[in-house]
């Protein structure tokens, strides 16, 4: 991996009346970073830092967020233009290596993750191990962790072609257990991979289709999906893409890497917003309603939070939630569903944008916001929506893995800590305690 990192200076520090002297590093763009790497051996002191919000862990060259100005860029590229003018399988090829493909370089690519679509028969037989209430999530991470048992190259981490092959095997069957996960918990029938068939009618297909009648595939609906998977496909260090990392840095097996990673997002305050935003949104029900639950959310003592606003890392609106509105809007209209719960979602958008309330706390809509209103339309449960953003992140997971490996700073994570506990203590025996 090419550095671009640049040393602009040193940041001076003062310990127990100690002055020392730390490296300033910049980036092609992005706030500056002091470099602490070598703090505890000049000082003896660690930082301190819970969830790292203050820190870099790496560098890398994959994505970008502007938080204040409501930016987001894959390898350089806004989110927008990309969504709008690209496919999931384009991106996917700029995030893995760095430039969109040409021509013959998408055909051969499209080529081989379609030729990797099925899997390994044997896997079926992890699913019927499954409670059919089994939640889709546990699932897909037991699935694609098991398939480390199947693909247990030791040069995964060492040779270029196994690593390939590793990214590709993971792209193509990802949205095979995806869809597998969802026929199982609804009592279908597999339906196996169709290769005439582009990466999101292909995925729509194992959904949605059914032996006994043919299912015909909209090519607005499909390419809705497109966007939805190409909105996802990255988000920077968060949790979940930090968990992979943190894994591989091991050396660990790249399956086992990903299923920690779909782990991550699992959580409720990762993957599952978009599914919080849905119920809350159905909770409120109807357009007269939102003046009462606006008045709620800003009650401090009311248990009542408006979900799909606001956002840890956006400062202003979520570039992704632009093109999830005109996303709702297309695929509400392909399907001629005259929703409610669309009218709510538009005008507590149009109230909380004009309100000084949440115009001063920076409230804007994110990409939760509208997300869980087109998986709803399109017929996912909400068991769904967090598999769906697995499928799609596992594109940025894996090239996160795969910058990482290239990374000659690379070391083991081992992140430290102020210990709080017990001083050094005699042992008592158990008859005297």
């Amino acid at each position: 991996m090419e550095n671009k990192i640049t040393n602009t200076g040193t940041a001076n520090i003062t310990i127990d009346g100690k002055s020392y002297d730390l490296p300033i590093m910049k980036g092609s763009m992005g706030a500056p970073g002091i470099d602490v790497r070598a703090l505890h051996k000049k000082t003896g002191h660690f930082t301190f830092d819970p969830g790292y919000t203050s820190t870099c862990s790496t560098e890398s060259q994959i994505t970008f967020i502007n938080g204040q100005e409501g930016q987001l860029l894959y390898r350089g590229y806004d989110i927008e233009s990309l969504a709008e003018n690209s496919s999931f399988l384009e991106v996917a090829y700029l995030l893995i290596n760095g430039e969109l493909p040409n021509k013959d370089q998408h055909k051969k690519f499209t080529s081989t993750i379609t030729q990797h679509t099925m899997l390994h028969d044997q896997i079926e037989s992890f699913f019927h191990g499954f409670r059919r209430d089994a939640h889709p999530m546990a699932m897909m991470c037991g699935t694609v962790g098991a398939l480390s048992g199947f693909y247990h190259d030791d040069t995964h981490t060492t040779v270029d072609a196994a690593r390939d092959m590793a990214i590709h095997r993971l792209i193509a069957k990802i949205p095979t257990i995806a869809a597998r996960s969802y026929k199982y918990s609804i009592g279908q029938p597999t339906v196996y991979p169709d290769n005439s068939l582009s990466y999101a009618e292909n995925f729509l297909n194992m959904c949605f289709s059914v032996p006994a009648e043919k299912y015909k595939i909209s090519p607005t609906i499909a390419r809705a999906m497109d966007k939805i998977f190409i909105l996802h496909a990255d988000h920077e260090q968060n949790a979940s893409t930090s968990t992979v990392r943190l894994a591989g840095s091991s050396g660990a097996n790249p399956y086992a890497c990903i299923a920690a990673g779909i782990a991550c997002l699992w959580g409720p305050s990762h993957g599952g917003a978009n599914e919080a935003c849905l119920n809350m949104l159905q909770e409120i029900g109807t357009v007269d309603k939102i003046p009462e639950y606006i008045a709620r959310a800003k009650d401090k003592s009311d248990p009542f939070r408006l979900m799909g606003f606001g956002h840890r890392v956006y400062k202003n609106f979520d570039p992704r939630s632009r093109v999830m509105q005109k996303v709702a809007h297309e695929v509400l209209e392909e399907l001629d569903l005259q929703n409610p719960i669309l009218d709510v979602a538009m005008e507590l958008e149009k109230i909380a944008l004009e309100d000084e309330y949440f115009v001063e706390k920076k409230l804007y809509p994110n990409v939760d916001f509208y997300s869980g209103i087109v998986l709803s339309a399109l017929g996912f449960p909400t068991s769904m929506f967090t598999v769906l953003f697995a499928l799609a992140r596992t594109v940025g997971w894996i090239s996160q893995w795969n910058e990482m490996l290239e990374d000659p700073s690379q070391r083991i994570g081992r992140p430290r800590q102020l210990y709080s506990g017990a001083t050094p203590r005699d042992y008592v025996p158990i008859d005297k305690r």
